[in-house]
């Protein structure tokens, strides 16, 4: 079922004190100085990686917030998938996004968008991919899933699909660029992290590709239920992007807005944006691993 929006579209680990002391420093100082947008609203658009219903919620409270501090009305809606998310982008039906690292370099490819910040989980700019199965299985390596079926969270997901399959290809098990199917019996895509942790939980699935964190957006039942069996390599955590031509003094007052979510009387706030434990300005270079292996697998020319 298509979600539902609020509006229609129009590998270095630093403690987290330190990632996140620059950031903090100077947002509310930025925002009053910087000068009023020729632009008259702001558009955000979201993934569904956790529920598309509670992003609802979460998306009336943070545009609400940011509304207030950019001078400028914000609203934002819920796309299908990380693809609609960079075509929303590509027709100026989106200002900004909130994705993964994979659908980033692909925009920043196709459409020419700009890498503006980066989440910071766990004191972390970087996480890791997982795949994840039922602890009653019997399942406890990759060689045991040869044959069964696997539920990522998204064909242009780097913890939700690209990271994960290249460990398979890593171990030998696949070949760069072959189809999964040659190894696993069936594969599906579940349209976000918590669907496919769903789909393992329940058994629908023998296992399922996701984030390391995806087995928070269970319940603490289902958390008992699953264990993790491959971990891929470290990948740059989830960022936030904006389209090509965007007014650089809206997109600089946005900057300086989510800024301030990293000051402690802001924190709660984090939680309607996905949850990091805050923001940090984003440096391109540290996705180059990403767009290199993107091209091995075909999703970069």
């Amino acid at each position: 079922m298509m979600p539902q929006c609020t509006d229609q579209p129009r590998g270095k680990a630093v403690s987290r004190r330190n990632v996140l002391a620059g950031a903090i420093a100077g947002a509310t100082l930025c925002l009053s100085s910087l000068s009023a947008s020729a632009q008259d609203e702001l558009v955000l658009a979201f993934i569904p990686q956790e529920n598309p219903e509670k992003l609802l919620g979460d998306i009336k409270v943070i545009t609400e917030y940011l509304s207030k501090l950019i001078g400028v009305p914000v609203r934002g809606f819920v796309t299908s998938d990380h693809a609609a998310a960079v075509e929303a982008l590509r027709n100026n039906d989106a200002d900004i996004s909130f994705m993964g690292a994979l659908p980033f370099v692909i925009a920043e490819k196709e459409v020419g968008a700009e890498v503006i910040l980066s989440e910071v989980y766990r004191g972390k700019p970087v996480y890791t991919g997982r795949v994840f199965v039922r602890r009653d299985s019997g399942i406890s390596n990759m060689e045991d899933l040869r044959g069964k079926s696997i539920a990522f969270a998204d064909p242009i997901s780097e913890s939700g699909f690209l990271y994960p399959l290249q460990s398979f290809v890593d171990a030998g098990l696949l070949k760069q660029g072959e189809d999964p199917k040659a190894f696993f019996g069936e594969v599906f895509f579940a349209g976000g992290y918590q669907q496919a942790m769903q789909a393992v939980a329940t058994g629908l699935v023998d296992a399922a590709g996701a984030s390391q964190y995806a087995e928070l957006l269970l319940s603490a039942d289902q958390q008992a239920d699953v264990k993790w069996i491959v971990e891929s390599d470290p990948i740059p955590s989830h960022v936030v992007i904006c389209r090509m031509g965007l007014d650089r003094g809206l997109k600089d007052k946005f900057v300086a807005a989510m800024l301030t979510l990293n000051n402690p009387e802001n924190k709660r706030l984090l939680a309607h944006v996905y949850s990091p434990d805050g923001y940090v300005i984003a440096d391109p270079a540290l996705f180059e691993g990403v767009r290199a292996l993107a091209r091995a697998h075909g999703y970069l020319r």
